[in-house]
C-alpha cells in the first residue's frame, strides 16, 4: 500500500475521530475535537477572486468491481448525434483511476465523493477478502468521502467499523504476511443510522472539506428502507431514519457552524426515462426525465443543500429537481461498477460562503477502456489475484452461450431461472417433497459470459465467476407455505413497497403465471393463471418452498415468504449453484441459457 503522506495521515486521524462520532454528546463537540486541518483537502491551488469553481467528482455503487465487469454489466448506452445508440465497454478500477486523475488536472479545487455501496455484493477478487482490496483501491483513488449504502451493512456494523478503522478480520485474520489492513483514509458518513440503545450515529453524520478558505459540508445517508433489503443480522441493533428529516437536521447544524455550502451523499435514487447515460434528463423541463424515490426526497430536502449525489438504482442521470423553495438543484447518479463518473462544477462565493446555484454544471463521463491503465491499480489487482487464484480459477461447469442475469432485457432473467433451478435441486436432496424455488432478482449480481475471462477457455464457468453471480453467502432455506401465501408472495412483487419499483422473483421450472402490467398493484398478478407443474395453485394446500435466507427472513418486501413453517437450512447458495453446474454440464454437454418463459408479461 502507498505510504501515507502527511495530508493522508491527517485525514486518517480525522477519520478515526469522525468514526467515533457516536461517543460525543453533540456534533459540535465532535467538530471541536478535530485537530487543526483534520478536514483539509489534498488538492492545492491559488486563491482567486470572490468566486472559485470547485470540481466535485463523484461515483456510486462500485460494488468491489476492481476488474472490468464482464458482459452487459460492463457496458453503458450512449446516445449518438444521429439519434441512434451504441454500447460502450466501460469500468474497471485501472480505468477509473486514470479518468479521475486526468479530470483533476488543472483543477486546484477538487473533491471526490461517493454515494455508497462501494463494497458488498462484490466479485471474488474483492469479496473473498471481505472487500479489503476495494478499500485499498479507494484510498489510492484519493476518494475524499462517501456515504454508506445498504451493502455496507452486508456483514454488519462491526465489520463496517473495521472497514473504516482497519485491523485484520476477526475470523480470517490478515490476508497478506506482514501486512495489517489499514482501513479507509476517507470517512464513511451515516447520518441516519443510529445505535438503537444510545440513539447516536454509528459513524460520522457529516464531513467538511476545506481549502484556501473554501468550505463545503457533506452529509451522508442511506435509504431508510435498508433493513428491508439487508439480512437481519447485518442491521441488528441499528435504526434507520427518514432521509429528508435527517439531512435537514444536519444541514441546520452545518449552517449554524458557518458552513453554507452543502452537498448530500444519499444512497437512494431514481429511474430515468432513458437508459442512455447522456440523455437530457431536464427535457422538456427540470427533472422531467426521472421518477422514483429520489424525486420526492429531493423536493423535501432543505434549500440549504446545494446538490445531491445519489445511487442505489444503478442508473445514470444528471437532473435539476426543484428544492422546496422552487429553486433548481442538481441531482446526479453515475450508474454502477465504476463505468461512469460525474463531474460537477460548484461555483463557491467567498463572501456568502454559499454555492451560486445558477452556475452549477454537471455531466456524466464514460470510464473508457481505451485509455491507459493506472499502473498502481494494475499492480494492486495482480497482487490480490495471486492470492485469489487457487480458489478463483477452479472450473465448476460449462455453458453454451451467454446467460444474462443482471444485464437481462426482461424482468425474468435466464440466469435467475437457472439459480432457482439449482436451489430447487439442492432442496430436493434435503427434502424430496420440495415443490418450487424462488430467487430474488437483486441477488443475481452479474451475467454468466461464454467468452473466457482468463485462460480457462470459452464456455467454462469458474468458481470466481460463480462467486460474482452469487456473492452473499446466503443459505438455501426450506419452509412450508400455504398456496395462499405463495399467491400473496407473487402479488408482493408488484404491490406494497414494491409497487413503484417491482421486484420480480425468479421462478424454478414448473411454476408459471401471467403478469399483467397494464393493471395496478396486486391485480397485476393474474391469480387464475398460476400453475405448478400444470396444476392450479390450491390456496388451502401446503407447499414446500426453497428460497435463500434473505427471502426466508421476509427481505425485499416479501413478508409472506417470512411466514413459513417447519424451516430447514441447507448449504450456502453458491455451493448449491456450483454443484448444480457441475452435475448438469460438461465440456461436451454444456448448459444452454433457459428460455425465461415461465412468466408471461402483458404490457
Amino acid at each position: 500500500m502507498t505510504p501515507l503522506t502527511p495530508h493522508r495521515t491527517r485525514r486518517r486521524a480525522a477519520s478515526r475521530i469522525l468514526a467515533a462520532a457516536a461517543g460525543f454528546a453533540t456534533v459540535g463537540a465532535l467538530v471541536a475535537a478535530l485537530p487543526a486541518n483534520a478536514t483539509q483537502d489534498r488538492h492545492h491551488g491559488g486563491k482567486g477572486g470572490r468566486t472559485v469553481d470547485v470540481q466535485l467528482l463523484s461515483f456510486n455503487d462500485f460494488h468491489g468491481n476492481l476488474e472490468p465487469p464482464a458482459g452487459s454489466s460492463g457496458q453503458v448506452t450512449e446516445n449518438l448525434p444521429d439519434g441512434t445508440t451504441r454500447k460502450v465497454d466501460a469500468g474497471g478500477v485501472e480505468y477509473l483511476a486514470t479518468s479521475l486523475r486526468t479530470a483533476r488536472k488543472s483543477h486546484p479545487y477538487s473533491v471526490t465523493a461517493a454515494a455508497g455501496d462501494l463494497i458488498g455484493a462484490s466479485p471474488l477478487l474483492s469479496g473473498l477478502f471481505h472487500d479489503e482490496p476495494t478499500v485499498e483501491a479507494m484510498n489510492k483513488l484519493d476518494l475524499d468521502v462517501t456515504s454508506v449504502g445498504n451493502h455496507e451493512f452486508d456483514e454488519g456494523a462491526t465489520e463496517l467499523a473495521r472497514m473504516q478503522n482497519g485491523g485484520c478480520h476477526p475470523k480470517d485474520g490478515c490476508f497478506e504476511d506482514g501486512k495489517k489492513f489499514k482501513g479507509a483514509d476517507y470517512p464513511y458518513l451515516a447520518a441516519n443510522v443510529t445505535n438503537e440503545k444510545t440513539g447516536k450515529p454509528i459513524l460520522a453524520p457529516y464531513w467538511v472539506w476545506k481549502h484556501n478558505g473554501v468550505e463545503i459540508g457533506f452529509i451522508g445517508v442511506t435509504l431508510e428502507g435498508t433493513p428491508d433489503i439487508v439480512s437481519a443480522d447485518g442491521v441488528k441493533g441499528l435504526k434507520f431514519h427518514d432521509e429528508i428529516e435527517t439531512v435537514n437536521k444536519y444541514a441546520k447544524i452545518l449552517d449554524k457552524q458557518g458552513v453554507k455550502s452543502i452537498v448530500t451523499l444519499i444512497h437512494e435514487g431514481g429511474v430515468p426515462a432513458s437508459g442512455s447515460y447522456n440523455y437530457d434528463c431536464d427535457s422538456p423541463s427540470g427533472g422531467a426525465g426521472i421518477s422514483g424515490p429520489i424525486v420526492d426526497i429531493a423536493k423535501g430536502i432543505s434549500p440549504k443543500v446545494d446538490a445531491l449525489v445519489t445511487g442505489h438504482t444503478h442508473n445514470a442521470y444528471v437532473c435539476t429537481i426543484p428544492d422546496p423553495s422552487g429553486k433548481p438543484r442538481m441531482v446526479t447518479s453515475a450508474s454502477s461498477y465504476g463505468k461512469l463518473y460525474t463531474d460537477t462544477t460548484l461555483t463557491y462565493d467567498r463572501r456568502t460562503k454559499d454555492i451560486v446555484r445558477t452556475s452549477v454544471k454537471s455531466a456524466n463521463h464514460v470510464v473508457s477502456r481505451t485509455q491507459p491503465k493506472a499502473a498502481d491499480m494494475t499492480a494492486l489487482i495482480g497482487r490480490w489475484n495471486k492470492l485469489a487464484a487457487p480458489v478463483a480459477n477452479q472450473p465448476v461447469g460449462y455453458i453454451s452461450a451467454d446467460i444474462p442475469g443482471r444485464g437481462a432485457a426482461s424482468p425474468e432473467e435466464p440466469l435467475g431461472d437457472l439459480i432457482a433451478d439449482a436451489q430447487l435441486a439442492h432442496a430436493k436432496t434435503l427434502d424430496p417433497k420440495t415443490s418450487l424455488a424462488l430467487m430474488n432478482p437483486g441477488g443475481v449480481r452479474s451475467d454468466l459470459v461464454y467468452k473466457a475471462s482468463g485462460s480457462e477457455g470459452d464456455g467454462v464457468v469458474t468458481y470466481g465467476e460463480g462467486f460474482t453471480v452469487q456473492p452473499f453467502s446466503n443459505t438455501v432455506n426450506l419452509a412450508d407455505l400455504t398456496g395462499a401465501q405463495v399467491i400473496t408472495a407473487l402479488q408482493q412483487q408488484v404491490s406494497g413497497s414494491n409497487e413503484a419499483s417491482p421486484k420480480i422473483l425468479q421462478p424454478s421450472a414448473g411454476l408459471t403465471y401471467t403478469l399483467d402490467m397494464t393493471k395496478t398493484g396486486a391485480a397485476r398478478v393474474v391469480v387464475d393463471s398460476i400453475r405448478l407443474n400444470g396444476a392450479a395453485i390450491d390456496p388451502a394446500a401446503t407447499y414446500r418452498v426453497a428460497m435463500n435466507s434473505f427471502l426466508a427472513g421476509g427481505g425485499d418486501g416479501f413478508a409472506a415468504l417470512g411466514q413459513g413453517k417447519n424451516p430447514l437450512v441447507g448449504s450456502d447458495d453458491l455451493k448449491a449453484f456450483n454443484d448444480y453446474l457441475t452435475a448438469n454440464s460438461s465440456a461436451t454437454s454444456p448448459i444452454a441459457p433457459p428460455k425465461a418463459d415461465r412468466i408471461t408479461i402483458v404490457k
